[in-house]
């Protein structure tokens, strides 16, 4: 039954798709992956539109998915793809390849097999189980969107993960994973559609076996990832709009500005196909047109043609950056942080997971030919093939060819900002087909390529030449993907702690939130997970708990401003090194000889680049502190307006000693509300670590809303919290495999 299940979430999930796609089309395009991936773009739109509204209830998408099929019924538009014998295959050509069609369908046969079952079994993918369906698990939960502001992904554009909702609501994960798959075939197959309609299906042919068979295609396209869906809506758009240039089809434009729309909504790095259709269109619409400056009647073609595109892309993309606006305040969140300040993602986290995805472990970029091709320690490898890419520069000779490279430095222009290997996914479909167009000029030179790389592309070969972590499939999971073996088995062999994800449902409340410094399968608890790094609120969770766990980060540092007593209108602290560090103040107290300046409401606070959380260095609290949001600046400060006249002659500042970079001055406002240097250095000096530091530090926990702690042995302060959990106010309730769960009481 659960088999069943599965095949039915992802079959309707398709097959609505198809049936929006047979309404958004008509007779304008009949071709199954274009109507498929059109289809989904408006799917995606009608989910987003539902969980917006709290309405994600299986009975829903179950009646829109029937409506949506029975209004395509009754319209007429049966499909009629593929029956009709393209212009320019004439009958001995056809009769000519039967020998290799019949090896294209062992090699498409072997790895359809290899991937259905893959994609069938329990999704065990890492990032799939963690955030892109733990989401998906949580809307289907919520009924829709909810407000989360502790899990960057969250932020991320969801357009594929809608397709994942509609799937997951019946048929679960696998449903999900399958969904993903139908992208790839969709993509595999236009990649031969558009070759047959321009007259080379040879070499069609051959560049959807080099797709197909490349192993971070095959895994990634099995797994409820996005690259596959991401290149399937790219060279969807490339396909439209292509098909709009030769037929000039009014109705085509609104699939086109659609699709473009849906990538900038599968991935963020999509963003430029809506900047290729615009431009494409523009250029092309004035038809005749030798220069560029256009006549009149151009420039209204120019308007009429590029409108519903630009509009209809705008339709799908706007729901998602003001659901980002509403939540965080920032459209385009977890990025571009300067330019929408907000408290849930520091900038400095934004520039350092910049630079660590821009470079990984890699110590050049030359390394990167090798690593995405053939050793696959970027996640995934593209198969040894693709090496020659270069050759299918020669096929910039042809108009197609030339279509083909502009598309793949559209899709492609982004990779050097994230240089995994599933990255190259969207352009790949477009360079393949450039290099077997280029290899064509040979006779069976480009099928004998495709033949070689589907063998070396094999799960037992790649083992022999890919590093022994490569992320690609080993083998064919038949019985679990029938779940004629049991599901759990098979997760706890292949998912990464998954058995903390069944300690995690067994011993803590429903309801509650666990906090962690490593990422786990969120798609299989119901608890509210928050994980370290995915957010400034989580980050500052993390480094309490440091604060009582580990020596460098306790409050026992002093350091001390002294300056001619005098009366002062306000005071703040400024920062005036770089590097790689942040800082942070645990008390920022201000003394009038020995004894300290009673604090006021009226007093305001503020900090810069991290105006956030301020108050925390106000409030008598060793276990709270104020951190900065970025690594360390020139000009950096926090700031105390007295709003009236205040007379000291000391501030001293109290803070943990793992920030030896840090230089402060201190300036003091005069009466006339000129600033002045008072100090500038502080004397350092040392003090105690406080007792009762740990139970207030949990107490503050507590308060932020976290019910448990989940620690791993590998943790910092992991062996203070297992030695001394009495000290701590909590318990523990159970351990898996070097994770341990504490309850917070």
């Amino acid at each position: 039954m659960q088999a069943l299940a599965i095949l039915f979430g992802a079959a309707f999930t398709c097959a609505v798709s198809l049936a929006l796609g047979r309404l958004l089309l008509g007779d304008a395009c009949r071709d199954l992956g274009i109507r498929f991936v059109s289809g989904a773009a408006v799917l995606s739109l009608l989910v987003c539109a539902l969980c917006g509204a709290g309405l994600v209830y299986p009975a829903v998408l179950l009646a829109m998915g029937f409506l949506a099929m029975g209004a395509a019924v009754l319209e007429g538009r049966v499909s009629r793809a593929g029956e009709k014998r393209v212009q320019g295959d004439p009958p001995h050509q056809q009769r000519r390849f039967t020998a290799i069609r019949i090896l294209w369908g062992i090699a498409f046969g072997m790895y359809l097999v290899l991937y259905l079952s893959n994609a069938m079994a329990p999704e065990a993918s890492p990032d799939g189980a963690a955030y892109h369906l733990g989401l998906v698990s949580r809307y289907l939960r919520e009924h829709g969107f909810v407000r989360i502001t502790d899990n960057l992904y969250a932020a991320m554009p969801g357009g594929v993960e809608m397709l994942f909702l509609f799937a997951f609501a019946f048929g679960k994960h696998s449903a999900a994973a399958l969904v993903h798959f139908a992208f790839l075939v969709a993509l595999v197959w236009q990649v031969f559609s558009y070759a047959r309609r321009r007259g080379f299906p040879v070499a069609g042919a051959s560049a959807a076996l080099l797709v197909f068979a490349s192993p971070v295609v095959g895994i990634d396209g099995t797994s409820a990832y996005n690259d596959v869906a991401v290149a399937a809506i790219a060279f969807t758009l490339f396909h439209l709009l292509q098909l709009w240039d030769e037929e000039r089809n009014p109705r085509l434009l609104a699939a086109i500005g659609l699709v473009a729309g849906f990538a900038f909504t599968a991935k963020y790095s999509a963003w430029p196909a809506v900047a290729y259709a615009v431009g494409f269109v523009l250029v092309k619409a004035p038809s005749g047109a030798a220069t560029w400056r256009v006549p009149r009647s151009g420039l209204l073609c120019c308007s009429k043609a590029v409108l519903p595109v630009a509009a209809c892309a705008a339709v799908v993309i706007a729901p998602w950056l003001l659901k980002n606006w509403v939540y965080v305040h920032n459209p385009v969140a977890p990025f571009f942080n300067r330019q929408f300040p907000n408290p849930y993602i520091m900038t400095g986290f934004e520039d350092i997971y910049r630079r660590m995805m821009a470079m990984y472990h890699l110590k050049s970029r030359w390394e990167i030919p090798l690593q995405v091709t053939m050793y696959g320690t970027v996640s995934g490898l593209l198969g040894p093939v693709f090496l020659l890419a270069p050759l299918g520069l020669l096929a910039l000779r042809r108009r197609e060819g030339r279509q083909l490279w502009l598309a793949a430095l559209v899709f492609g222009v982004n990779y050097f900002s994230n240089i995994a290997t599933r990255f190259l996914i969207p352009p790949l479909p477009f360079v393949a087909l450039a290099l077997a167009l280029a290899l064509s000029a040979v006779p069976h030179l480009a099928v004998a390529v495709a033949v070689l790389s589907a063998a070396l592309s094999w799960p037992a070969v790649v083992g022999r030449y890919a590093q022994a972590h490569a992320w690609r499939l080993h083998t064919i999971p038949w019985r679990e993907a029938l779940r004629i073996r049991p599901e759990e088995r098979y997760l706890e062999a292949h998912l990464e702690h998954y058995g903390v994800d069944r300690l995690i449902e067994q011993k803590a409340a429903p309801g509650s939130t666990v906090f962690t410094f490593v990422p786990i399968p969120e798609a299989y608890t119901s608890r509210h997970i928050r994980v370290e790094y995915q957010s400034a609120a989580n980050q500052i969770a993390g480094k309490l708990l440091w604060t009582a766990a580990a020596p460098e980060y306790a409050p026992t540092w002093r350091l001390r401003f002294r300056f001619p007593r005098q009366t002062l209108r306000g005071l703040r602290v400024v920062q005036g090194n770089r590097g790689e560090e942040t800082w942070s103040i645990h008390e920022f107290r201000i003394y009038h000889g020995e004894q300290e300046v009673t604090r006021a409401p009226e007093w305001s606070l503020t900090a810069q680049p991290y105006p956030w959380g301020i108050q925390d260095a106000f409030d008598n609290s060793l276990a709270t502190f104020w951190l900065c949001g970025e690594t360390l600046k020139a000009g950096q400060f926090v700031q105390v307006d007295f709003h009236g006249e205040r007379t000291a002659d000391s501030v001293e500042l109290e803070a943990a000693p793992n920030q030896g970079l840090v230089q402060l001055k201190l300036e003091g406002q005069d009466a006339a509300g000129h600033w002045q240097m008072l100090a500038a250095e502080p004397t350092p000096g040392d003090a105690p670590r406080p007792l009762g530091l740990r139970r207030a530090v949990a107490s503050e926990l507590k308060r932020r809303g976290i019910d448990y702690l989940l620690v791993f042995d590998t943790d910092n302060g992991a062996d203070d919290l297992r030695l001394n959990a009495d000290l701590w106010g909590m318990r523990a309730v159970g351990d898996y495999r070097g994770a341990r769960l504490y309850q917070l009481l």
